[in-house]
């Protein structure tokens, strides 16, 4: 109906017109008198106004609840424009402060260790193997501002140890965490800061985490230690956190202790990275 008013309306209303126009000349030739003639006309003409009367009112109605639609239409769209907008500015808004709190944090842990120099990125892809674990970041050797290199760590905005650089290509690189079966990494545990090495373990990868094991002698482990990076090597710097333990466990010969490392980063939610760059070697 609505299309067809459209079309049609217009035709509609002129035909309406001319019927009204026609009772009014008639009754104007008549000049008001009645008479048997009038009688049989008006006894015509009588329905004819009333039903003009009755469609003109209709197309009308018609033609308002038409305007009326459209003009809702134009409302729900100009809103739904609106919300759009303001839930894209929310998102916005609730980014920028997620990034202000990363730069907060990351500021509070560089000027502790002003000889850092950062190369910060963000996770691309993760990798789909089963057999390892990896993820892809958003720098290279051709947009890095700080040149990155093989073995470089890889840490959160707390100082927390993400992994190292394996691969770098011009706009991206490898980075294999420290759950990797094939991460090595030097480590000092607990207040007595026994040396021992973390190393990536297959079985526990699968678990989130990592092993510290070639502990010092007479070396003490408890659950809810601190095993801090030793600085052993030229790439990774010291007391940067790899996790906790998480518990204490046997070798198979029952003689040699291992702890059982849960990292102090969340893997599975790393967004924002900083490479380092480079640092003082610490004698």
């Amino acid at each position: 109906m609505k299309r067809f008013l459209k079309k049609n309306g217009i035709k509609v209303a002129a035909v309406v017109a001319v019927v009204v126009l026609l009772v009014i000349v008639s009754h104007a030739i008549l000049g008001g008198r009645a008479g048997m003639m009038a009688d049989v006309t008006g006894g015509v003409t009588s329905p004819v106004k009333q039903a003009a009367s009755s469609a003109v009112d209709w197309i009308e109605g018609i033609y308002g609840y038409i305007y009326k639609y459209d003009q809702l239409v134009s409302e729900n769209n100009e809103l739904r424009s609106q919300l759009a907008t303001a839930q894209q500015a929310a998102i916005n808004a609730n980014e920028y402060q997620e990034e202000n709190q990363h730069l907060r944090e990351l500021l509070n842990f560089a000027q502790k260790h002003s000889d850092y120099v950062f190369e910060p990125a963000k996770v691309i892809s993760w990798s789909s193997s089963n057999w390892s674990s990896s993820f892809t970041i958003s720098k290279g050797s051709a947009n890095a501002k700080n040149a990155i290199k093989v073995g470089d760590c890889v840490v959160t905005e707390y100082g927390a140890l993400v992994g190292q650089v394996i691969e770098v290509g011009d706009t991206w690189c490898t980075v294999r965490t420290i759950i990797d079966s094939e991460i090595e990494v030097g480590a000092l545990v607990g207040e007595s800061e026994s040396a021992g090495m973390c190393i990536g373990d297959f079985a526990l990868m699968q678990k989130q985490c990592l092993k510290l094991t070639y502990l010092a002698d007479g070396a003490q482990l408890l659950e809810g230690d601190a095993v801090l990076t030793s600085g052993k090597g030229t790439n990774i710097p010291q007391g940067l956190v790899i996790g906790y333990i998480k518990s204490v466990l046997s070798e198979a010969n029952g003689q040699t202790l291992y702890g059982v490392v849960e990292p102090a980063c969340d893997l599975g939610t790393l967004s924002e990275l900083y490479i380092i760059t480079d640092f003082s070697i610490t004698e």
